[in-house]
């Protein structure tokens, strides 16, 4: 039990924390128009770096397996519609990354006790969440498919919904569908 917590709660601070760690959308690079030249007197202030006032910490790398896990995760989607369930896509990073190797699962907070009820959605190259309401995320995938005839590893897109009926009082549900979608 207390697994699900540790790996739960390393992954949140994990997220919330890093200024790094961005949404599955955000961390995408867009096309920005430049940005025009500030007059000197609108300039940005420069920014001071800090200045050291106490001896350094030197941190060892962490032994918990809990810990290799959490840092898997390589994007992060926080669904935001579903009424006041907390409920996440996610990705993480294992097994062959020539074919596929996103393993990517839907989660909805249980409570501080219980954890996360997770549920693995698929082992994709890439998701992109392309709508969401209420019990219901739609999804744009992309999948390593290899050719049988000549070996070749090729991709291809399709789409998704993943829908679950939510518990009662904003339980989890106690099972998620995943359907293919034109």
């Amino acid at each position: 039990m207390t697994r699900p917590i540790l790996f739960a709660a390393v992954l949140m601070m994990l997220t919330a924390c890093d200024p790094g760690a961005e949404t599955h959308q955000e961390a995408r690079p867009q096309a920005q128009a430049p940005t025009p030249a500030l007059p000197a007197s609108q300039a940005a202030p420069a920014v001071t770096p800090l200045v050291a006032s106490g001896p350094a910490a030197t941190v060892q790398p962490s032994t918990d397996l809990e810990i290799q896990h959490a840092a898997s995760v390589v994007t992060l989607d926080l669904l935001t519609k579903q009424g006041g369930a907390t409920v996440k896509l996610f990705g993480t990073a294992g097994g062959d990354p020539a074919m596929n190797g996103l393993y990517t699962d839907i989660a909805f907070f249980r409570s501080s006790a219980e954890g996360w009820a997770v549920f693995r959605v698929g082992d994709f190259l890439d998701y992109t969440v392309l709508s969401e309401v209420p019990g219901r995320v739609d999804l744009k995938v992309e999948e390593s498919v290899m050719d049988e005839a000549t070996g070749q590893i090729g991709k291809r897109e399709r789409r998704l919904i993943v829908s679950w009926t939510p518990g009662a009082d904003e339980a989890p549900p106690a099972a998620v569908t995943v359907t293919p979608a034109r």
